[in-house]
């Protein structure tokens, strides 16, 4: 009986350089949105984000199956991540995100992570070592802190800020569902079929409170909506999963606290808001504790 070859160990700087890459995507995207938002009303042009993005996920579907060969996720499961991980996270992100500049609002769903921690204790039965518990404290300061600065004060952040703090929440309650009921299905499929109905909500609700006819479409407009649908979205979640399949969860954790920060200095280098000592203070303690709660000492 024929022996089966041993797969090819990966290329060794191939996996380092896919994290980096990661990390400069979803560090550039927060200020991608800025500049559509410039033309776009925030409801059509989070519908067109994943429309696209949905399409580009369609037509790589019978390919990407080739490899995720998991049975399809129920209607039900797809449905909530429609409803919740795209329509209504990415919903509020982007009303918000007409005033929050760009490398505040990466900084402030940042806590994703943490809500993801949190529900593995009271949905899943997980537990918490004492450096996660103080990693919540010390975020927990960090958003403080940033409140405490021009973001709280008179320039009109202060709702918009809290309102963007309900798209993570959103997208946790979703995410858990599917960590929950969705860990032997396809991934491929549960994306592709999210994304297009998360479309389909974004474009009912922008029929409803959005005229069509006041889309403003220019290059920079245009190739930041195909930037994020393209690069921002289909490309970088196929290339996170084809990782989280490769590598320890651990290590891609990386991407967690490394993009907020490449956010902000964008933001600062491109002029998209002032960030004040106390957006500094706050990013750096924000960061400092999602490294403390999703990396795990070796036992």
């Amino acid at each position: 009986m024929p022996s089966v070859p041993e797969p090819r160990p990966l290329p060794r700087f191939l996996v380092p350089t896919l994290i980096a890459v990661l990390c400069l995507i979803w560090g550039s995207t927060w200020w991608a949105i800025r500049i559509c938002l410039e033309g776009q009303p925030p409801l059509w042009s989070a519908a067109l984000r994943f429309a696209l993005a949905g399409g580009v996920m369609a037509l790589g579907t019978p390919l990407l199956r080739r490899i995720d060969t998991k049975p399809p996720p129920p209607p039900w499961l797809w449905l909530t991540t429609g409803f919740g991980s795209f329509a209504g996270s990415y919903g509020i992100l982007y009303v918000a995100e007409q005033h929050v500049p760009s490398g505040i609002a990466a900084v402030l769903w940042a806590i994703f992570p943490l809500l993801m921690a949190a529900s593995g204790v009271f949905v899943l039965g997980e537990k918490l070592a004492a450096r996660q518990v103080a990693g919540f404290v010390v975020s927990f300061l960090g958003i403080v802190a940033m409140f405490a600065g021009d973001l709280g004060g008179g320039a009109g952040l202060l709702g918009p800020a809290l309102l963007l703090l309900c798209s993570p929440v959103v997208s946790a309650v979703s995410t858990t569902l599917v960590k929950k009921h969705g860990g032997t299905t396809s991934s491929v499929l549960m994306n592709r079929n999210g994304m297009l109905f998360g479309a389909l909500l974004l474009a009912a609700a922008a029929w409803l409170r959005e005229d069509p006819a006041a889309i403003r479409w220019s290059w920079s407009g245009s190739a930041a909506l195909v930037y994020l649908a393209v690069v921002g979205t289909a490309c970088s979640f196929g290339t996170y999963f084809w990782l989280l399949q490769r590598v320890p969860a651990s290590r891609l954790a990386l991407v967690s606290y490394v993009t907020p920060v490449l956010a902000m200095l964008l933001a600062e280098f491109v002029g998209d808001g002032r960030a004040d000592v106390f957006a500094w203070c706050g990013t750096g303690a924000v960061v400092a504790g999602i490294a403390l709660v999703v990396t795990r000492r070796k036992q």
